[in-house]
This record gives structure tokens, C-alpha cells and sequence, in this order.
């Protein structure tokens, strides 16, 4: 978050953004008033309402957090908010630190979340409990910014004497509300400090720092939908001042968020009804063949009250979103959206997103995939064992995007790249100046960016021993103390881990703890080597298709034999690097020959004939090869008219290996 003041404006991620706004477009909340504005008469209701609640102002109140089972369910509950707004708080933090003052998460009940905040307030900070578990309603702790933004559903700043209790008064405190897609109040985003560090632009930050959390929220609400994001002006596009409205793949509204209802001037209620074109004046068919052309602009649109707007679309559909959608499109729109998907989101298909895309046809996988859809969202850890190459890290992913915590990070963490001297640092995290060569600031680790999330520890076999201690604390107290702070953070995540390693070896040679292991052993699946998958035409299909959207290439059935009778000891990763090698080599027919494979890809295989099978029979004989090739040389020769130079250019050979090649075959 960059961020650049003056008398007029406010730059935060590169967008200017009003200081000010003036009262005729102002965004109002539910209650009618403007979004921005905590006049002394809201103070004094507030002030009305503590005293009817039973409080008085010389009242000392109870600062006791919730019990430790109580606050790790708190975050479980909110982790889809919480996860969303770590990023956003820590970048807030920085631009308020060491202004004794510290960021605060809610619940919607004004329960503290998380917190963030300097050392020098922190002392303070506990004396009135500014830590998760503690609760800030009006009901519990009178007038202040956190409870009072919850009741009047409005961004409230409370400063000093403002505060009910006295015990408060040296607080100055900066709240906004943060609303879902339907409109309701989830959680309070605030900023607390000493009342003597007062900052005018506090408010401001603190008010676009929730902006940007209800906006990342309302996007990932809606993942099988078209989502347009507009303005009047085509720069505020990509600010937070861009409403942001979402429709079914037919076109249905859905929902909008809170600049897009004041842009579209009507209500959630009243816009249920509408479509696509009702509100912006273009048909769904004419959005989706908008987004097949080579460079989409911007569109031009035009809201029902006649004011242009100017909009981008993100169609994130799926493969099968036709299954929960109430009112489906017609035939021909359904066309269009496969085309548009199939242009728009070529790239997004080299990520198979989900399990069921994993699901190719080998009994072996989908047993895997039976088994892991059962523990979906259990808090069961998965242990996943299989050959490096074999798709552990992509199960991983697939689980996590199935699974309940979607919205939440996905954090990959590859055990045995991390040297070991840096790998406690890089998982719990580390305070500023814990040791030597430390980034400024420290680093929150990655056990606590995966908050809310998914945890996915690849090549678990190889974590140091000494670590092992400390992560399997971590995951029965689901707390984590970084290196040189003596406070213990609540963490809440979902774990995976994989290996290539026999992890009960490692434990009979004292290279693994046996606690440990019966720990991350809540599922343990197993993924099959390539060379004993039965879907191995379907995954290269899939991976051609990945790798080339717009172009369908083919294996020529001589060398899908070949690819069949392969080992493939590198597994996808092999298989993947050889067939985009090969697009690239590849003739106009699209079809990948023997030509087109790599050298030693070829040695390989030739190597590989010369040994034999368990049962003692030949897999294949140099014969086989020899003839493969000549049944590529006599094919070429043919589409050639004979011509043995055009032959020998088209398979990259000299034409004295053509003449060599051929008396063999007379």
C-alpha cells in the first residue's frame, strides 16, 4: 500500500482516491446516513445507549479474553474474513507503525479477531485488553469506535473523553464497518492508539483499508459468475472507487457491492430482478463475444438513469456451470460462453482447479480422490505419499480449492529447498532484529500466512529434526511464537503434507518422530507412478490441451506405443517438459511423430529396450524402433512426393540418412 497525502487527495495502491466527497455522492449505509460522517449528535446517542445498558462511566470493566477452545473457534468462524484481511491490516500497519497505535479485527459482535501493534502501546494496549478474545460492544464496553461503527453501521471515530468509560479516555480510536455481498455487517476494522497520537488522515486509511477487503471478499463470492466492474471514469476502474456488480453466467444480478448500489441508485432488493442487459444495456451474448476478440477493451455502458459508464468483465466459469444456475441460458449462449471461457481462461485450464478435473480415468486416482472428498473441511490432515513428479502439490491445491477454506490462502511450502538454517524462520516467522542479516520489520512466516487457509508441507520427510518438535507443537496448540517474541499467535489451517520418503524408515533410523508422524497421519493416500496409471491418452490429451488452447495437437499412435511402454521416472514433470518441447518441433498436421522428440528422450527409450521385464521377455527389441522410424521416413517421403531433400529438411535429418535408412527396407 503506497501512499502519498495532501490537502485534496489520497494515493493508495497507485489510485488517487477523494480526500473528500462531497454530499451528493456520498455512498449511504442501511440506516440512511453518509458513509463517512460521525457527527457529536451519533456520539451522544451512543452515550444514551451505554447508560441505558446499565453501564457508568467510572465503571471498570471486565478486560478478560474468551478461554483458548472458545477463541480458536472465534477464528475458525471468521476465517474466510480473517484470511482477507491479514494482508490488508499488515500493509495498514506499516504506514501507521510506530505511531503508538495498533490494528484491530472483529467479528461481528465486536469480538477482537487479530490484532497488530507496536511495542511501545502494547503495555497500554493490555491494561484495556486490545487483544483476540477480548470483546469491544457498546453493551460490554460503552461508546467506542469498534462497538458503536457495529450499531450505527458506519465508519465512527471516537477520541478521548468521547469514550463512555473513563478507563478509556486515552484511546483514539478509527472504526469501519466491513459489510459482506448481502449487505450485512461481518466485522469492524479498527485503529486504537493513544489519544496524544491523533492523525486526521487516520479515518481515511483505516475506511479504504475495509474497502479493500469488502471488494477482495465480494470477488471471491462469486466464483462461477461474470463479474463487471465499473465507473464513470474509466481511470477509477481497478480502485476502490470501482463498483463492482456480479450476474450468473446467463446474466441474472446476483449482487453488487456498496459503490455499485450507489452508482446503480437502487437498492439490493430491488435489483434482484435485473439482468446484464436491464442494467447496462448489453445483451450477456453481446458481453461474452466482447471478451472473444483478440485485445477486449474497456465497454461502454449505460446505467438505466442514462449515465454512461465505462466496464471490465471477469468471467470466471466453469466447466459445469450449468449445474447450479436457477435460470440458464439459451443454446446459443451457452455456445458463447464456451467460447469465452475457452478464450478468456486458456491459461487458468493449466491449473486443474478442482478434483474432479483430476479425476481422468484411472481407478487408482480415483480412489484417492473418493478418499480425500470424505475429510473435506473434517480439520482431518492429509499425509500424501507418491514419487516426486506425481502431482502431490496439484492434489494439494485441488483439495484446498474443494474444500470449505477456499476463500483463504493456499501457502506451499517445499521442505527440502529451504537450507537449514532458515527454515524455523521461514515457517514461524521472526521478530525485527531476532538475528543476524533479519528483514526489517520481520517476517510473519508461513504457518501464519496460511491463517484461515491451507498449510501444504511438501517433502515433509525431509524437515530437519530439530523442527519437527517445534511444528508439532504448533499443530496441538495451533499457536505460533516467531523467533525472538516472546507472544504465542492463534494460527488456524488446514494441513497437507506430502513425500517421497518411507516415513516409517525414517522413523525406525531415528530420522522422524513417531508423534509427529501420527499427527499429519490423519488420511495418508498414495499417488500411482505415470507408469502405472491406465489414463496416460487422457493426461496427455489434457496436458496438450493446456499447454496449446487454441491449437488441438495429436500423438501419433507409433509413439503413444512408445509413450506406454516408457517408465517415466520423472513422471508429469517429464512427461510435461517433453510434449511442450514437442509443440514447438511439430509439423503443420499437428501430430507429434518421432521427429519431434527430444534426443535424449529417444536414448531413453532406446536404453530402455534393451532391458528386460521381470517375467524375462523383451518389452521391445531395437528392431521395434528401427522400424518406427522407417514408417516416419516412408510417411514423409510419401506427403513429399518422394523428394528426399524436402523429407530430409521436414525431419531435420541430412538427406545421407535417408538414403542410408532406406535400402534397409528393400
Amino acid at each position: 500500500m503506497n501512499l502519498v497525502k495532501n490537502q485534496d487527495s489520497i494515493r493508495i495502491n497507485n489510485a488517487i482516491l477523494p480526500h473528500t466527497i462531497t454530499a451528493t455522492a456520498q455512498p449511504q449505509s442501511q440506516h440512511g446516513g453518509t458513509l463517512y460522517a460521525c457527527p457529536r449528535s451519533a456520539i451522544e446517542k451512543a452515550h444514551q445507549r451505554s447508560a441505558a445498558y446499565g453501564l457508568t462511566e467510572n465503571d471498570q470493566p471486565n478486560f478478560g479474553p474468551i478461554g483458548a477452545s472458545d477463541l480458536s473457534l472465534l477464528i475458525e468462524q471468521n476465517r474466510v474474513l480473517h484470511a482477507h484481511a491479514l494482508p490488508v491490516m499488515e500493509t495498514l500497519y506499516e504506514q501507521i507503525i510506530n505511531t503508538h497505535n495498533m490494528v484491530i479485527l472483529t467479528d461481528a459482535n465486536g469480538l477482537i479477531v487479530h490484532a497488530l501493534g507496536d511495542d511501545d502501546f502494547l503495555e497500554k494496549a493490555e491494561r484495556v485488553a486490545l487483544k483476540p478474545g477480548v470483546i469491544w460492544s457498546e453493551q460490554s464496553k460503552g461508546t467506542n469506535a469498534v462497538g458503536t461503527a457495529i450499531f450505527d453501521q458506519l465508519p465512527t471515530m471516537v477520541h478521548a473523553n468521547e469514550h463512555y468509560l473513563r478507563a478509556n479516555h486515552f484511546l483514539t480510536c478509527s472504526a469501519a464497518p466491513i459489510f459482506d455481498y448481502q449487505g450485512n455487517v461481518i466485522g469492524v476494522l479498527d485503529v486504537s492508539g493513544d489519544q496524544r497520537s491523533f492523525h486526521q488522515h487516520t479515518m481515511a486509511l483505516v475506511r479504504m483499508s475495509a474497502q479493500m477487503i469488502e471488494n477482495q471478499l465480494f470477488s471471491d463470492a462469486f466464483q462461477d459468475a461474470i463479474t463487471l466492474h465499473f465507473n464513470t471514469r474509466p481511470e477509477f476502474i481497478g480502485t476502490l472507487m470501482e463498483g463492482i456488480a456480479s450476474f450468473t453466467p446467463g446474466g441474472r444480478f446476483l449482487s453488487a457491492n456498496r459503490i455499485g448500489l450507489f452508482q446503480l441508485g437502487l437498492p439490493l432488493s430491488a435489483l434482484q430482478s435485473h439482468t446484464v442487459s436491464s442494467l447496462f444495456g448489453l445483451p450477456v451474448s453481446a458481453l461474452y463475444d466482447h471478451y472473444r476478440t483478440a485485445a477486449p477493451g474497456l465497454l461502454n455502458l449505460c446505467l438505466p438513469s442514462g449515465v454512461r459508464v465505462y466496464g471490465r468483465a471477469q468471467l470466471r466459469l466453469t466447466s459445469g456451470l450449468f449445474q447450479h444456475v436457477s435460470s440458464a441460458p439459451d443454446g446459443a449462449a451457452k455456445a458463447a460462453i464456451a467460447r469465452a471461457t475457452e478464450s478468456s481462461h486458456g491459461q487458468a485450464a493449466r491449473h486443474l482447479s478442482g478434483l474432479r478435473h483430476l479425476n481422468t480415468g484411472d481407478p487408482q486416482v480415483a480412489t484417492v480422490i473418493d478418499k480425500v472428498s470424505k475429510v473435506l473441511g473434517r480439520d482431518i490432515p492429509i499425509l500424501v505419499m507418491g514419487e516426486t513428479g506425481t502431482g502431490k502439490e496439484l492434489l494439494a491445491q485441488a483439495i484446498h480449492n474443494d474444500s470449505p477454506r477456499a476463500g483463504g490462502p493456499f501457502v506451499a511450502v517445499n521442505c527440502a529447498s529451504i537450507p537449514e538454517t532458515l527454515i524455523e524462520s521461514e515457517l514461524f516467522g521472526y521478530e525485527d532484529g531476532a538475528f543476524t542479516g533479519a528483514r526489517k520489520k520481520g517476517s510473519i512466516g508461513k504457518i501464519l500466512q496460511a491463517n484461515g487457509g491451507t498449510l501444504f508441507l511438501d517433502e515433509i520427510g525431509d524437515m530437519p529434526f530439530s523442527m519437527q518438535a517445534r511444528l508439532l507443537r504448533v499443530l496441538q496448540e495451533r499457536m505460533v511464537t516467531p523467533l525472538g517474541s516472546t507472544r504465542s499467535i492463534p494460527v488456524n489451517v488446514e494441513l497437507i503434507c506430502a513425500t517421497n520418503r518411507n516415513l516409517r524408515e525414517l522413523i525406525a533410523t531415528g530420522g522422524f518422530r513417531e508423534d509427529l508422524y501420527y499427527r499429519l497421519n490423519g488420511l495418508v493416500v498414495k499417488l500411482p507412478p505415470l507408469r502405472e496409471r491406465t489414463d496416460l491418452e487422457t493426461v496427455i490429451d489434457k496436458i496438450l490441451a493446456a499447454e496449446s488452447p487454441d491449437i488441438r495437437y495429436s500423438v501419433s499412435p507409433e509413439i503413444m506405443t512408445l509413450f506406454k511402454r516408457h517408465e517415466w521416472p520423472g513422471n508429469f514433470r517429464q512427461l510435461t517438459n517433453l510434449l511442450r518441447t514437442a509443440i514447438v518441433m511439430v509439423d503443420a498436421d499437428h501430430e507429434i511423430g518421432l521427429q519431434h522428440l527430444p534426443d535424449d528422450f529417444l536414448e531413453d527409450i532406446d536404453t530402455s529396450q534393451k532391458h528386460t521385464h521381470s517375467t524375462g521377455h523383451l518389452i521391445a527389441t531395437d528392431a521395434n524402433l528401427e522400424q518406427l522410424e522407417m514408417s516416419v521416413i516412408l510417411k514423409s517421403l510419401e506427403s513429399h512426393g518422394g523428394n528426399v531433400s524436402a523429407t530430409a529438411r521436414a525431419l531435420g535429418v541430412s538427406r545421407n540418412t535417408i538414403y542410408r535408412k532406406i535400402p534397409q527396407q528393400q
